[in-house]
């Protein structure tokens, strides 16, 4: 694979998102970049995954064994995440917060293929975040309604609701900037050792894979969906 796709390949290693083909959408052109086709490689892999699993749970057994036992261990341990921070709340939110943490995780983790993280394009991590504050405003108006609203913006005073709007348009600029900042620099870091040292990056570097792509990747994935839990449930706190 070329243009790029690859983070390691014969001497053209690179950090950066390149255009694999341009199409013109009314009149303006438009690229289809590395971004997108490492995506959608990701949603495939999601999609078997999910055909699979959905196939399987449909025959399952009663006492769980193999496949069916990693199924229900990830539904199980998110469901677990979701309730044990946002509670009674966190009913409704299962769906949304387990999609998305399996996306960024896998996204994170795509480093370990040879591919350029999706998550490391801000391009992806901002929509996250929108989607993020888009739930975060509407519970709001919810349950707080338009006087809350309101009275929430003007707390502690009336004069510092500007200062409070800017840090509630900060929340989905700083959670993606987070998530992306940090995979980028692991992606940068792993091209950079390919490329510089090419001659002898000869299985050591999987020890770097594991820190930049797992660990890290775990933890960033781990901290947006906190994060997005927290404002989601603080946003719904009538009080």
């Amino acid at each position: 694979m070329d243009m790029g796709l690859l983070l390691s390949a014969d001497n053209e290693v690179d950090f950066m998102i390149h255009g694999i083909f341009q199409y013109n959408f009314f009149g303006h052109p438009v690229w289809i970049t590395t971004t997108h086709v490492c995506s959608l490689i990701v949603f495939l892999m999601l999609m078997l995954f999910g055909f699979l699993a959905g196939r399987k749970m449909k025959h399952a057994d009663e006492v769980p064994t193999g496949f069916q036992n990693v199924v229900e261990l990830i539904v199980e341990k998110l469901d677990g995440m979701v309730d044990g921070t946002m509670g009674k709340n966190g009913v409704g939110f299962r769906n949304y917060i387990g999609t998305i943490f399996i996306f960024i995780l896998i996204s994170n983790l795509s480093g370990l293929l040879g591919l350029r993280p999706p998550t490391a394009d801000y391009g992806t991590t901002l929509p996250l975040g929108i989607m993020t504050f888009t739930l975060i405003f509407f519970n709001k108006l919810k349950y707080q309604k338009v006087s809350g609203f309101i009275k929430g913006l003007c707390d502690p005073w009336v004069f510092w609701a500007p200062i409070n709007v800017i840090g509630d348009i900060a929340v989905p600029i700083s959670i993606s900037l987070r998530l992306f900042a940090n995979i980028l620099s692991g992606t940068v870091m792993m091209a950079l050792i390919y490329g510089l040292l090419s001659k002898i990056a000869i299985i050591w570097p999987a020890a770097l894979h594991v820190y930049f792509d797992m660990f890290s990747g775990a933890i960033q994935t781990y901290v947006f969906c906190m994060l997005t839990m927290t404002y989601i449930s603080d946003a719904m706190t009538t009080e």
